[in-house]
């Protein structure tokens, strides 16, 4: 087994702890998150925060066994994105907006180079 591949699970494990939890928080408290949404103004609160929380908990499950990683990873980095600018830009809160960038370009880093050799992707060729 190869550094590269023990240093890319890591990555993945380090990116998907973030949204597993928060994806599940979401989906076992629709009405808060609801609530949240539909004063960020966003359409349709409580389906925004059910496709919200599926995102982040089957994305995150997806980055951590590395299962269709490329497609995952570049869903959350784009979803990464607008939750930067629809969490944080107004009023701007400048460490967070730029913290979910940061993890956007992870992300992106890893759609462009894959799972690695230890996940699913890599076991199924």
């Amino acid at each position: 087994m190869s550094n590269n591949a023990i240093v890319t699970l890591i990555s993945r494990i380090l990116m998907s702890i973030l949204f597993i939890p928060a994806g599940f928080g979401k989906l076992t408290a629709i009405a808060g998150t609801a609530g949240y949404f539909a004063s960020k103004g966003l359409p349709l609160p409580t389906v925004s925060a059910v496709i919200v929380g599926l995102v982040e908990l089957l994305g995150g499950l997806a980055i951590l066994v590395g299962f269709q990683t490329r497609y995952a990873a570049i869903l959350l980095g784009l979803f990464t994105i607008g939750a930067a600018f629809v969490g944080h830009f107004s009023p701007f809160e400048g460490t967070q907006f730029f913290k979910n960038l940061a993890i956007a370009g992870g992300f992106f880093v890893l759609a462009q180079y894959g799972a690695g050799a230890l996940s699913i992707d890599a076991k199924r060729g």
